[in-house]
């Protein structure tokens, strides 16, 4: 019985990241070239996944190609990296039952034009052929962002051997590929060429994999893969680490079963842990035969999106430039004692008329100043600035900008910083911004000249008048410039020495990720009762058990409590009380902050924003009231 065998009549878990341990073994370089100078410790980690459960496992050869091992001066060693990674998986799969499945990776990114098809045949036919001399049983194709590419790799390899081929690719963006095709469309096309199972692998994690296969129907005659990330990374203490536990890995696999996938294996950040509860969790499970396809909401065909676009970028930046005369952002919302700011993220495409519509709901609402992220998980959206020129002088509402340092080098952040004071906006929170790998344009690049201590001290200097050569800026900027502060760390005490060097760079305020722990809240108001700088406490509404689950396991820096989550869990099946129960737990959450903070930051989910402004009216009916009990008590 061979592969293609067993997954006719079941579910079939493969293993987990190689880099990933690699990487937590402290290598940080070409880990292919491992296969030759540290054989036995690519040998154990097959051990260790095969230990585990996984009756599948991949050569240690995804980047054992001519392009990307020249970065190492080792495109020499080309066959040799792939044969001794196809012994290594063989002699550890040996006597286990489990299939080896030897790896190319895709080689190029976002830019098709960065390496050509020649280039790519010559070399993939060396690894293909390097492989296939060592007796793998099968292909795997994976992690390829460029259609073409892949095209182009199948064929080649479906004329080397009748062995099965796994084709996997990457998707950017709501399940559409780089060149335009959706998955659905991708699939056909590999299925055509001779690829036995087809699927998707890396850069998203399980929640949003599930998602977008949920749009696909099961294939006329190959199979389907998906080997989710574990999340998203988080950057911490100088390393990238995931955070998806493997109990939600296990859970994921049912959910991806459920969309018709059949071979299940883990990408980024996955651990034999994560497999180990995978093969827990489907053992014994039937494949579907039979699936109803789910339209994503608010999805549309590329045509739609094409035509019923209104505004353009041109459009946008029309506001005129004024000087810079805006009050300081803590002396705006010191005239009261509380205040809301809202998030409400830019478009990522071109269709601006939800966004403003949210905008004009929102000042209605009562909202003290709207805020909007800078490229938020670096994904590509419209500017946050040419936003906030509309939004000030169309709409009346004072714009807060959220200013990133991985996408400007230092004479970009500069211009920027004039621009915005050029503009009059004044009002902004230096980030350092999430990496750029785990973004939505593989091989973008993250910059980080400036750190957010290094763009709160530019900013400093701008209001003194001056550039970092010394040179003046004529006339003196009016930034007020506000800063992270990540309530949910584990050692509250250094978060908060943390938040003492922000303030000690000039931070004039501090707005904080989602919270949804009462107790945090205390914890925070005695952790910083001693700092004068107001702090927004974050507040997001939780739409559904699924967002909640995702939020608590996928998205660095947000953890949700057991009773948060078993509130949502129970309304899993009833979409409007889960949104409802969401709000509650919300409304809660604000009068404990109402207890102990002046600020509150509401951040709009996917562009809910009536669900933003029945929270900001909520924050001035309980202020108000909790004023009204303070006078009568003084009475």
């Amino acid at each position: 019985m061979g592969l293609l065998d067993e997954l006719r009549t079941r579910v079939v878990v493969a293993d987990g990241a190689m880099g990933t341990l690699l990487y937590l073994n402290g290598i940080d370089r070409c880990f292919e070239e491992l296969n030759l100078t540290r054989p036995e410790q690519v040998r154990q980690i097959h051990q260790a996944y095969l230990g585990a459960g996984a009756e599948v496992i991949q050569t240690n050869t995804y980047a054992a190609n001519d392009h990307k091992l020249k970065r190492y001066n080792l495109e020499y060693e080309l066959e040799a990296i792939n044969r001794a990674g196809a012994r290594l998986a063989r002699s550890a799969a040996q006597g286990t039952g489990a299939y080896v499945l030897g790896t190319v990776g895709g080689i190029r990114s976002t830019k098709p034009g960065e390496v050509s098809l020649g280039e790519i045949r010559r070399s993939n036919e060396r690894q293909i052929d390097a492989l296939l001399s060592e007796g793998v049983d099968g292909l795997l194709l994976e992690t390829f962002y460029d259609p073409e590419e892949l095209r182009t790799t199948l064929a080649l390899a479906r004329k080397k051997t009748e062995l099965p081929i796994v084709a996997q690719v990457s998707t950017q963006d709501s399940g559409y590929l780089q060149d335009g095709s959706t998955l659905t469309e991708m699939f056909a096309i590999l299925e055509d060429l001779g690829a036995d199972v087809v699927g998707l692998n890396c850069r998203l994690g399980p929640f949003h994999m599930t998602r977008y296969l949920k749009q696909v129907p099961l294939p006329k005659h190959a199979y389907l893969s998906a080997y989710p990330n574990a999340g998203l990374p988080e950057y911490n203490e100088g390393r990238l680490r995931y955070r998806s536990g493997a109990d939600y890995f296990g859970r994921s696999a049912l959910d991806l079963r459920d969309e018709g996938v059949r071979l299940i294996g883990g990408c980024c950040g996955t651990t034999p842990e994560h497999v180990a509860a995978m093969v827990e969790a489907v053992k014994g499970s039937a494949p579907i035969t039979d699936k109803v396809l789910e339209a994503l909401p608010g999805s549309l065909s590329r045509t739609e999106g094409r035509i019923e676009v209104r505004e353009t970028a041109e459009e946008l930046a029309g506001a005129g430039v004024v000087p810079p005369t805006g009050k300081l952002f803590h002396e705006l919302t010191a005239a009261k004692d509380h205040s809301v700011i809202v998030e409400l993220d830019p478009p990522r495409t071109l269709r601006t008329e939800g966004f403003f519509k949210g905008v004009q709901a929102l000042k209605e609402a009562g909202i003290d100043a709207l805020t909007m992220a800078d490229n938020s998980l670096a994904s590509p959206r419209i500017a946050n600035e040419s936003l906030a020129a509309v939004v000030k002088e169309k709409y009346g509402v004072k714009p807060l900008v959220h200013v990133a340092c991985r996408d400007r080098n230092m004479i970009g952040l500069q211009s920027h910083l004039m621009g915005l004071a050029a503009s009059g906006i004044n009002q902004m929170i230096a980030i350092t911004g999430d990496p750029s790998k785990v973004g939505d344009v593989p091989g973008a690049t993250s910059v980080y000249d400036y750190n957010s201590f290094d763009l709160i001290k530019l900013c400093k200097q701008f209001n003194e008048g001056r550039l970092p050569s010394g040179r003046s800026l004529g006339v003196r900027a009016n930034f007020s410039v506000g800063a992270a502060f990540d309530p949910n760390v584990r050692h509250l005490d250094k978060g908060v020495q943390r938040l003492e060097k922000k303030i000690a760079a000039g931070a004039d305020y501090f707005m904080t990720q989602p919270v949804y722990d009462e107790k945090r809240i205390e914890e925070l108001y005695h952790a910083t009762k001693h700092i004068k700088q107001q702090i927004f406490i974050g507040i997001m509404p939780l739409i559904s058990a699924q967002n909640a689950s995702f939020l608590h396991n996928e998205v660095p820096g947000i953890r949700l409590t057991d009773g948060v989550l078993e509130r949502m869990q129970r309304y899993e099946h009833d979409k409007e009380a889960a949104m409802q129960e969401g709000m509650n737990i919300a409304k809660s959450l604000i009068d404990v902050v109402l207890e102990y903070f002046g600020g509150v930051y509401i951040m709009t989910p996917f562009l809910r924003y009536e669900q933003s402004a029945e929270l900001t009216r909520y924050v001035h009916e309980a202020a108000a009231k909790r004023g009204n009990q303070r006078a009568r008590l003084v009475q």
